[in-house]
């Protein structure tokens, strides 16, 4: 792989950590503020927000520039928001700063998932994406635990300073790994928007939220399910977690290595294997051993969609994929609100900390059912992005082609 890849896996390590670190130090940021834990929780939701605004907001406003300015400028926003978050003097300046940050959440996923698969042959594209994907999975096992516990040691403020630190160490590497590479010529806002008129494209979006989804239906309610159903003590919930992320190191690695050779068969196996394991899960979480193995499956199977999720809305909007590339990271973010709050529902009605479990199966069951939908159309048309390849101009319509 390209070292651009890894500048570009250095940046995606640091946004992961900042999206997920606050999760473990809701309690201190709570008591410094003087707020309460569910106000704090507005760090997370405001988060979520700003990576689905600011994934399509950022990339139109980035389709002036090249790519690789654009992921610098990206760098530099992430970097101020989280020195903003360290500084802050009251809540509302801090959740102002998160939402600085996630802005370049989406675009950087997005954008940098159409630079990776750029630097490499056409067989390795899927293998590219997950290895810039890799900082993300990679922040779950490292950058998380070890950004709670400074955070809870010394105060969370220096871990937001240190996720600072590493967005200036991503923006360095971005700035003189990543070759410079002008953008498209005559691929204008009106070609990228086409790319929303394709059924495929929409149909790999729908897959993204329902997968994923599935996923974190379960995950979002890990710590009571695991402390109250299968008896783990309290301080075991960060371990189970890391496992969590081990398996997603995996599932993207794994994820990324099939897709290049076979993309829709490895969107059915992962996808179809993640509705029975969350299915299993509902007995499996009365288990101790059992559930830390269930648990390590849904990261891998999770995050083994993610690379042929990724690289096919590349595809089907080839042409002009950056800002679907880019909507597609808001998709996974729209995946994990809906299935937390149906999650949710499920336990407020009295069916356990286990019900989430089957609005997980059934997510990721009928994101498989999708995909052989998108399977099928495919071969009935045959000829994907031709919306978009019809809305560019003619002498790039057959460069697309060649």
């Amino acid at each position: 792989m390209p070292l651009a890849v890894l500048a570009l896996a250095i940046g995606a390590f640091g946004i992961g950590t900042t999206e997920f670190v606050i999760m473990g130090l809701l309690p201190e940021v709570a008591s410094d503020f003087g707020v309460s834990i569910p106000t704090a929780g507005f760090l997370v939701t405001g988060y979520a927000l700003g990576v689905m605004v600011g994934a399509p907001l950022m990339t139109v406003l980035g389709t002036k520039i090249s790519r690789k300015r654009t992921l610098m400028l990206l760098m530099g926003l992430f970097i101020a928001g989280n020195l903003l978050s360290a500084l802050a003097p009251t809540f509302g300046v801090m959740l102002i700063g998160r939402v600085i940050a996630s802005l370049a959440h989406g675009a950087f996923f997005g954008i940098g998932s159409v630079v990776a698969a750029d630097l490499v042959a056409p067989d390795r594209k899927a293998g590219a994406i997950a290895m810039m994907f890799t900082g993300l999975t990679v922040a779950n096992v490292v950058g998380v635990p070890l950004g709670t516990l400074v955070g809870q040691s010394v105060g969370w403020r220096v871990t937001f300073g240190i996720v600072a630190l590493l967005g200036v160490i991503g923006l360095l590497g971005i700035a003189r790994l990543v070759p410079e590479m002008p953008r498209v010529e005559g691929v204008s806002l009106r070609q990228e928007l086409a790319a929303f008129k394709n059924a495929q494209v929409l149909l790999a979006m729908a897959m993204t939220v329902l997968g994923f989804g599935g996923v974190f239906a379960a995950i979002t309610y890990i710590a009571p399910m695991m402390t109250q159903v299968a008896g783990f003590a309290d301080g075991s919930v960060n371990w189970l977690l890391v496992f969590f992320g081990l398996g997603m190191v995996g599932g993207n690695l794994v994820g990324g290595k099939y897709a290049d050779r076979a993309l829709m068969p490895m969107l059915y196996v992962s996808l179809g294997a993640l509705a029975v394991v969350l299915a299993l899960f509902t007995l499996t979480a009365h288990d101790k051993a059992l559930a830390a193995v269930t648990i390590a499956l849904i990261g891998a199977l999770g995050f083994a969609t993610v690379p042929p999720l990724q690289k096919r809305v590349l595809d089907q909007a080839r042409g002009a994929p950056t800002l679907a590339s880019a909507v597609n990271i808001g998709a996974f973010n729209l995946g994990n609100a809906l299935s937390a709050w149906l999650g949710g529902l499920v336990i407020s009605a009295g069916l356990g900390y286990t019900a989430p479990n089957w609005v997980g199966a059934g997510l990721a069951a009928a994101a498989l059912l999708l995909a052989f939908l998108s399977a099928a159309l495919e071969r009935r048309h045959s000829g994907p992005s031709r919306v978009v390849a019809e809305a560019l101009p003619t002498d790039q319509r057959a460069a697309t082609h060649r």
